[in-house]
């Protein structure tokens, strides 16, 4: 059975917030969130009228092309946000070390294509990365900051691209980036106050106790990932941990930036307000779509 928002056609899409998935290619969903028959190439137009954002995975594993981006884009609502994952070759495998090449290599790789639907860039480190600030920072510094930086960047791609490469952009747009880290040597003021310099995000991250959860807010939007709060990828959000979050996010919302047991610096300065971006990545048990579903109807 198919979810009763989704079914409806129910919008989740909240001014400043935005709410889904990481991914949708998920071959448990079918048949429970997604109707039974529903060809696997309406997935996404399926699951984009549910939520108003999702994260691009598939990034994260290879390169992918322009026209897959551009099919993305065309199956999904005028006023719908993509999120898209760094390439684990230059976070996982590389670990941030020599970056030009492989940036330049992934912006070529189509994320322009998205046009307006291009949101932020996540960039997640492997548990055994430690917190080296310089090839952090260097790292950092290197990322474009607008669409004709990137385009820019992608001109620069190797041969791999040579033949598929995207590299001009239909308008100038600021490109945002969030960073989230996974060793316990992040948890330092020092951290905080690098990606508040540089306006990156500190991704807030609930990973039933696996990884750091950090709660610093550094930049100018929020970036939240939901991995689980009692199993990893497989338990789903109470009512009442729905509830809490829910009241996170309005702070954080509102240019808020409150301290607690899962902060570790000062407050940064207060901002008028702030985009708030969601996913929730605990897939597995088919509880993210609907615990989507249900974090943005408490902040409708």
């Amino acid at each position: 059975m198919a979810a009763s928002g989704a079914a409806r056609g129910y919008s989740v899409a909240v001014t400043g917030i935005r709410i889904g998935t990481s991914g949708w290619r998920y071959p448990p969903w079918r048949g429970v969130f997604y109707p039974e028959g529903l060809a696997q190439r309406r997935e996404l137009e399926y699951l984009s009228r549910a939520v108003s954002s999702i994260e691009i995975n598939g990034s994260f594993y290879s390169l992918q092309r322009p026209e897959s981006y551009r099919l993305w884009a065309a199956q999904t609502p005028d006023d719908f946000v993509f999120s898209v994952k760094g390439p684990r070759f230059v976070t996982h495998m590389k670990q941030l070390r020599d970056p030009e090449v492989v940036l330049a290599n992934f912006f070529a790789s189509g994320l322009l294509a998205l046009g307006p639907k291009l949101g932020p860039v996540l960039w997640q480190l492997p548990p055994r990365m430690r917190w080296d600030r310089e090839r952090v920072e260097t790292f950092l510094r290197c990322l474009p900051r607008s669409t004709a930086e990137a385009a820019a960047l992608a001109e620069k791609h190797d041969e791999r691209l040579d033949g598929r490469a995207l590299t001009s952009t239909d308008a100038d747009r600021p490109v945002r980036h969030a960073l989230e880290v996974r060793h316990p040597s992040f948890a330092d003021p020092a951290v905080v106050a690098l990606l508040r310099e540089l306006d990156v995000a500190l991704v807030v991250a609930d990973t039933a106790g696996t990884w750091p959860h950090l709660e610093d807010m550094t930049a100018g939007f929020a970036y939240v990932r939901l991995h689980g709060d009692v199993e990893l990828y497989a338990s789903g959000y109470s009512d009442a941990a729905l509830d809490s979050w829910a009241a996170r996010i309005r702070r954080w919302a509102a240019g808020e930036s409150p301290t607690g047991e899962f902060t570790v610096a000062p407050p940064m300065a207060p901002v008028p307000g702030r985009d708030v971006y969601v996913y929730f990545d605990n897939d597995m048990k088919v509880h993210a779509p609907r615990d989507a579903i249900a974090l943005a109807a408490r902040l409708n």
